[in-house]
């Protein structure tokens, strides 16, 4: 059973920035594309990033465009998103997944999730 395992959530105030790890021991993890999502209290789960297994492409929801990039080490079995210029809106719990195909836009047949890091973000 493969768990992915997200850290680096935390609290920040608006405009301050965090860096979300997820680790994926287990996972023949070179050959995934990896997506990042959240959800919101009350709100449905949806796209923010997504890397290609290389890392070489990415993609953004038009939301975090421009402040949030996503990277990953596959040595280290590692992907991760740095968040800038965070805003209130911004909060959520973020979910890391694990998809063979890419691109990702939906969190619908992702193969394999983490149970999430609170990001809240205070104005």
């Amino acid at each position: 059973q493969v768990q992915l395992v997200e850290s680096g959530g935390g609290l920040v105030q608006a405009g301050g920035s965090l860096r979300l790890s997820c680790a994926a021991p287990g996972l023949i993890f070179s050959i995934y594309a990896m997506g990042w999502f959240r959800q919101a209290p009350g709100k449905e789960r949806e796209f923010v990033a997504a890397i290609s297994s290389s890392g070489r492409s990415t993609s953004y929801a038009d939301a975090v465009k421009g402040r949030f990039t996503g990277s990953r080490d596959n040595a280290k079995n590692t992907v991760y998103l740095q968040m800038n210029s965070l805003k209130p809106e911004d909060t959520a719990v973020y979910y890391c997944a694990a998809d063979r195909h890419y691109p990702i836009t939906s969190s619908y047949g992702m193969d394999y999730w983490g149970k999430g890091t609170l990001v809240t973000v205070s104005s």
